[in-house]
């Protein structure tokens, strides 16, 4: 049976949030404009650096041409995912089409989001002043019922809880954007991982933890960006 989600709204009392503009570049590097004209960055484009080295030597081994493929099948893989638990969340019927193969991934993903309820936002856009970062929440909701950051992710293998920790300062930053815009806080983060072939996972963590790296790759993001600006 369909469990029913509860919706309370944003801040727990349907609050409206400003609309923000979003421009996505050809590297796929996100802006977002604010009502009052800032112009911040995403948090996923801070944080592309994380990793990067692994990920250029990965592609290396395995050549462009198929790193490019599995690149492209997880990209398509996590978009088809988000569509499918917003669907559900939303208490929609799942809208598998003749997707076998998605179907089957996602019943096994349901398992961990019926830990979810009293919901704030779900696919909503965020931005903080004082981060000068914005973004797009995948879902701050109660887990288990705690207020928490809950973020949805892929993977072709299980993860080890030292590889995510670009995850972790994500869900930090949406944390603060939400608390700054409503006043209230988010102390929790949770990131649920739907992983090929195997059960999914479930970590938690705690939002102060992640601050110091987050503000760390946010300076090193403006940086470059002035460097950039003032090189002849």
């Amino acid at each position: 049976m369909h469990k029913q989600f509860h919706h309370v709204g944003v801040g727990g009392q349907g609050l409206t949030l400003p609309f923000l503009q979003r421009e996505t570049a050809e590297d796929g590097s996100r802006v977002y404009a604010t009502p009052s004209g800032e112009r911040y960055p995403s948090v996923t484009t801070i944080l592309k650096p994380h990793g990067a080295e692994a990920l250029q030597a990965w592609r290396r081994r395995v050549g462009s041409e198929e790193a490019a493929r599995i690149s492209g099948r997880a990209a398509r893989r996590g978009t088809r995912l988000h569509a499918l638990t917003e669907q559900y969340l939303s208490n929609q019927p799942p809208d598998f089409g003749a997707d076998l193969m998605s179907q089957e991934y996602f019943q096994t993903f349901r398992s961990v989001l019926e830990d979810i309820d009293n919901v704030h936002a779900l696919e909503t856009p965020l931005y903080s002043h004082h981060l000068r970062l914005a973004g797009t929440v995948d879902c701050i909701a109660e887990y288990r019922g705690m207020l928490s950051v809950i973020d949805f992710k892929t993977s072709s293998r299980p993860k080890q809880v030292d590889w995510i920790d670009n995850y972790f300062m994500q869900c930090t930053a949406y944390a603060i954007m939400y608390e700054e815009l409503t006043g209230i806080p988010v102390p929790n983060l949770v990131v649920l991982i739907a992983v090929e072939d195997h059960a999914p996972q479930v970590f938690f963590e705690r939002r102060n933890r992640w601050v110091r790296g987050l503000l760390e790759y946010r300076d090193r993001y403006e940086k470059s960006i002035d460097s950039a600006l003032t090189r002849p």
